[in-house]
């Protein structure tokens, strides 16, 4: 039975502020769940209108779709929403090749860097304190259960370019050709806001700036969405990669 209490508790955590407050936050849709599951994800309750296996009964909470439909933040629901507990961040991994997000704003842009990370095989992702958090539900979704595989740490970025040891790779207009640029097994890559790209405060920390050229003939586009750029880049070094090891 879903109580007011649960209504109230779940719907609150749209906001970052009540995220923050109670340390919970909503996955929606069987899939993810089931990978969630399987995780070291904290899972509270599940609320679902069908049974799920392998899911101890003490955890499952049969509601109706009428309820469902009261706490699910999709247009469409799914047949279960998971209550979950928010981890611990664990320290950041700088050893190998890292996305470093730079006021990232739209969720469904976050959820897709993170969906490709996992894809590519990129491990740690660290967002600037100003990037859109990661437990909001359109991230969640966005990410189709990656957020599970590739760590994300939050903190400001001029802190951690201070101490961070390897090269510094940077999206900019004026920048390097990437399909003649070098992808250093140990680097990070800066990809900057939506509307501003990379931050003024930040350029000078980049050694390595490079640019995806366009090749098509009509100048009205200005630039690609953060998302696209980041596939491109993740795309090429891994191609650059495949070629080194074979």
């Amino acid at each position: 039975m879903l109580t007011n209490n649960d209504t109230k508790l779940i719907n609150s955590l749209v906001k970052k502020k009540f995220r923050q407050k109670y340390n919970k936050f909503i996955v929606e849709g069987v899939k993810i769940i089931n990978e969630a599951l399987t995780s070291p994800l904290e899972i509270h309750k599940i609320f679902t209108t069908e049974l799920i296996s392998n899911v101890p009964e003490k955890k499952l909470e049969l509601i109706s779709e009428k309820d469902l439909k009261k706490i699910s933040q999709l247009v469409s629901p799914n047949t279960a929403l998971a209550l979950c507990e928010i981890p611990d961040e664990k320290p950041i991994l700088t050893e190998g090749f890292i996305l470093v997000l730079d006021d990232i704003r739209d969720p469904g842009n976050l959820g897709t860097i993170i969906r490709m990370a996992d894809w590519f095989g990129i491990e740690q992702i660290v967002c600037s304190s100003e990037t859109v958090d990661v437990y909001n539900p359109k991230v969640i979704q966005a990410t189709m259960g990656s957020f599970l595989r590739v760590q994300i740490n939050y903190m400001d970025l001029k802190e951690f370019f201070t101490s961070y040891n390897y090269p510094i790779m940077g999206t900019l207009m004026e920048g390097k050709n990437i399909y003649q640029s070098e992808f250093p097994q140990k680097a990070a890559m800066i990809l900057g806001n939506e509307a501003n790209g990379i931050s003024d405060e930040l350029v000078p920390f980049i050694t390595e700036k490079i640019t995806i050229p366009r090749f098509g003939k009509n100048q009205q586009t200005e630039s690609l969405n953060v998302a696209m750029a980041g596939g491109i880049i993740l795309s090429e070094r891994a191609s650059r990669n495949s070629k080194n090891i074979s």
